[in-house]
């Protein structure tokens, strides 16, 4: 009998533990300030955080969108167009960044394969 209690038990615990899932990334810290998020398909935007659930699910407001060349669709230009208000959905959100304190350095590897091997 006392052995059933304690499956009880932690089935009940088990129960609890599964109701209550945690995301791998903590945005709490991020809420009404600027993100920018890397979209699956390479889209990117930028925005205030208002809210976000465990799925990654994120409201953004005040978005814009940084459009691609048409040249070569996987370079990000520096235009961009004003969304407003926007929901991401978390199955394509592929990185997220805070805007403030950030800067684009250049990349130390394009260098090295520009230089012919000795």
């Amino acid at each position: 009998r006392d052995i059933s209690i304690r499956r009880r038990e932690r089935e009940r615990e088990g129960g609890r533990e599964m109701s209550h899932k945690q995301s791998a990334v903590e945005l709490a810290k991020f809420v009404d300030k600027g993100v920018h998020v890397k979209l699956a398909g390479g889209r990117e935007v930028s925005g205030t955080l208002k809210g976000y659930d465990q799925l990654l699910n994120m409201v953004l407001d005040d978005a814009v969108e940084y459009l691609r060349d048409p040249e070569d669709m996987s370079r990000v230009t520096t235009n961009t167009r004003k969304l407003g208000l926007v929901v991401c959905r978390g199955t394509v959100v592929m990185a997220v960044s805070p805007t403030a304190g950030i800067e684009e350095i250049a990349n130390p590897f394009t260098a090295q394969m520009q230089q012919p091997a000795e």
